[in-house]
């Protein structure tokens, strides 16, 4: 197929690397910093560099990869601009939103798909090899009319068509799909923000805790410990726990939060929160007692003495 990307930021560009691997032309990219005519040209070599209505109309495949706000104007202003034709198939990469954004589009009869890849794309050639083996969360029409169109949409069959045909772009690329249905798709992405995003976050507060503490380098010091962490917990679940929480030891929560409220208060805040919830999980697996558990949650309440 003809492939066209809008446009050619981290997401699209190594999307469309990705599909040009899997025997498809990448025909035409819309880009429009300097970062993303670079990417461009690195990644998407031979594609031509047109406004976005015009990429779209020479594709066979179109790939929306802009960010969530920008989608829905986009799609719209799509619709409106004569570029879609029956039998086009358009995709987004949004996370958080399904198929139903795309219903202006589907207004033309084209096939419309949502695929988001759950790994951290930063744009670079590795990424296009890191692809394989991730996994990619496809969403397509469930057999019904998209929300706000006015045609009598996807029937059965075209939805399972839909559905197979976003499976088989995922395979080509080197990942494995995941089908997401449209109602859980925020829900699906929160789970992937909160889990990347928020890890990164925990992991640089506690590099900033050993540097403040004089303790170098801070990211040898933790990488074997947050390496097993992280392999223990998506391994063995919540009973990968361990530390001062799980073990109802109460005082060493209480020290570390003295501590922190004297030299460190702003990632107090951060401690309490992710301890109680370990509390809370560690309970409800019964792997802490509920006296133990109440013992931790009280020195998490206690602040510091002015």
């Amino acid at each position: 197929m003809h492939v066209g990307v809008v446009s050619a930021g981290r997401v699209g560009a190594v999307l469309g690397a990705a599909l040009a691997n899997a025997g498809h032309t990448v025909v035409a990219a819309s880009a429009v910093s300097r970062a993303s005519r670079a990417r461009a040209e690195e990644l998407l070599p031979g594609a031509e560099i047109l406004p976005p209505d015009e990429v779209v109309r020479r594709a066979d495949l179109a790939l929306l990869a802009v960010p969530d706000d920008v989608l829905p104007g986009l799609v719209r202003g799509l619709a409106a601009s004569d570029c879609l034709r029956p039998g086009q198939i358009v995709v987004h990469t949004c996370g958080a939103a399904g198929v139903g954004v795309l219903a202006p589009a589907a207004e033309h009869d084209v096939l419309p798909i949502a695929l988001h890849p759950a790994m951290t794309i930063t744009g670079r050639p590795e990424d296009v090899t890191r692809l394989t083996g991730a996994c990619v969360g496809v969403t397509a029409p469930e057999g019904l009319s998209l929300e706000g169109s006015s045609s009598a949409g996807f029937v059965s069959e075209d939805a399972d068509a839909a559905w197979l045909v976003g499976e088989a772009l995922v395979v080509e690329m080197g990942a494995e799909p995941v089908r997401v249905p449209e109602a859980v798709r925020p829900l699906y992405h929160a789970a992937l923000a909160h889990g990347a995003n928020h890890l990164t976050t925990l992991v640089r507060e506690a590099a900033d805790l050993l540097s403040n503490a004089g303790i170098e380098p801070a990211e040898r010091v933790l990488a074997p410990l947050l390496s097993a962490a992280l392999d223990n917990a998506l391994r063995h679940g919540d009973r990968a726990l361990t530390g001062p929480v799980v073990r109802g030891d109460a005082g060493t929560v209480a020290t570390h939060l003295r501590h922190l409220d004297a030299r460190a208060p702003e990632s107090a805040p951060l401690y309490r929160a992710l301890a109680r919830r370990t509390a809370e999980r560690a309970r409800a697996g019964g792997l802490l007692d509920p006296d133990a558990a109440r013992d931790v949650v009280s020195a998490l309440a206690e602040r510091p003495r002015p």
